[in-house]
């Protein structure tokens, strides 16, 4: 078996502007997807994650460099001699034919056997919890249900590589997070490689089992979703995904990870950890995020402690979202409600004294821009 499903070696796309110039929808970028990996590529609009996802389906060709699937270098190969299939956001199905000729469709191109198309359909729909709804038009079904039928469709060619191209996109929010689970669920059962495109971090971090984070055509870091979300390389990616204070600083000392870093702005030194060595001097980031913050009644003996104002508090439920007055400057903090109560003193109301405490394994450190 080939080292990977699918790489990219050092690719290039390129498109002329309106004003007769030229930009790099993707920009140099190297790849490497595992076999039956679920891989996500995230990021906002414009990044080069579809432009990379339809050049993986050769419905675009590389400028420059070269996709693999296996490995076998697809050069110019059009979509339908690939090993791939592509799910897209809007299902594209076809009204006048039924489940069952919907998801047959493929096959039947290719001449295979009606005893075939039988076996095959009718194990790809039990797989995706569709069997006995085969005689229903997809105006008969429910968006949640049309996608299954787009995804079967997809599956039923025994494709090497699922390319989903932001196929949740047009469902509502609930709906939205029950696919999720079920796709992920279906990728494991079929055990193939599923790339997924996204501009949604929190679709990106529940589904995958490694993320590529894009921006201007470029890869900004690669990792598991832990990985990204508590080690984020650069604040590009610290923003991107989640929520997250920042805080400007110099470096004035680093030794085994540790960092402490003045922070004009607040007139305090705090203590985090970092990816890389910095030297005293350095300009650097502070990430903090808002649930890795703690907020206390009385002053903690440890590194990071200090006095604040409590500004504002919103009660959403599973937390508390507050935003407290450091020395002047603004930092969010979600506290976690644990217990059930209507008693309001068991939440911090809007302007009262506390302190905030922050391990320094919360604090991380990235390189000033």
């Amino acid at each position: 078996m080939p080292d990977f499903a699918v790489e990219l070696r050092d690719v290039v796309k390129t498109f002329p502007t309106p004003e007769g110039g030229y930009v790099n929808a993707v920009d140099h970028v190297d790849m490497q997807i595992k076999n039956g990996e679920f891989f996500s590529l995230l990021g906002s609009s414009g990044c080069g994650k579809t432009t990379t996802l339809r050049m993986i389906a050769g419905f675009e060709w590389p400028t420059s460099g070269e996709v693999y699937i296996g490995d076998q270098g697809q050069g110019r190969k059009p979509p339908f001699q690939r090993p791939v299939n592509t799910v897209f956001q809007s299902y594209a199905l076809f009204q006048h034919m039924t489940v069952f000729q919907n998801v047959a469709f493929g096959l039947e191109m290719e001449k295979t056997s009606n005893e075939e198309i039988k076996s095959r359909v009718g194990k790809v729909l039990e797989m995706v919890k569709l069997n006995g709804m085969e005689r229903r038009s997809p105006r008969q079904l429910s968006g949640g249900q049309q996608q299954r039928v787009a995804l079967a469709r997809a599956l039923v060619k025994l494709p090497t590589v699922l390319l989903l191209d932001e196929p949740l996109g047009a469902l509502d929010l609930k709906l939205r997070k029950e696919m999720q689970l079920e796709l992920k669920s279906l990728q494991r059962e079929v055990g193939i490689t599923f790339i997924f495109v996204t501009h949604d971090q929190e679709e990106a971090l529940t589904m995958s089992d490694r993320i590529a984070v894009m921006s201007l055509g470029k890869v900004m870091q690669f990792g598991a979703p832990v990985e990204i979300y508590e080690r984020p390389n650069c604040k590009f990616v610290a923003d991107f995904i989640g929520e997250t204070n920042f805080l400007e600083g110099v470096v004035q000392s680093s030794g085994d990870g540790t960092v402490r870093v003045q922070v004009p702005r607040v007139n305090s030194t705090l203590t985090g950890v970092a990816r890389q060595e910095y030297k005293v001097g350095d300009p650097v980031v502070l990430s903090i995020r808002p649930e890795k913050i703690r907020l206390v009644e009385t002053p903690q003996l440890n590194q990071n402690c200090f006095e604040v104002i409590v500004r504002n508090a919103a009660y959403i439920g599973s937390d508390t979202r507050l935003e407290v007055d450091l020395n002047g400057v603004k930092l969010k903090v979600w506290e976690q409600n644990h217990i059930s109560t209507l008693d309001p003193r068991a939440y911090h109301q809007g302007t009262q004294t506390a302190w905030v405490s922050i391990m320094p394994e919360n604090i991380l450190v990235l390189p000033g821009e």
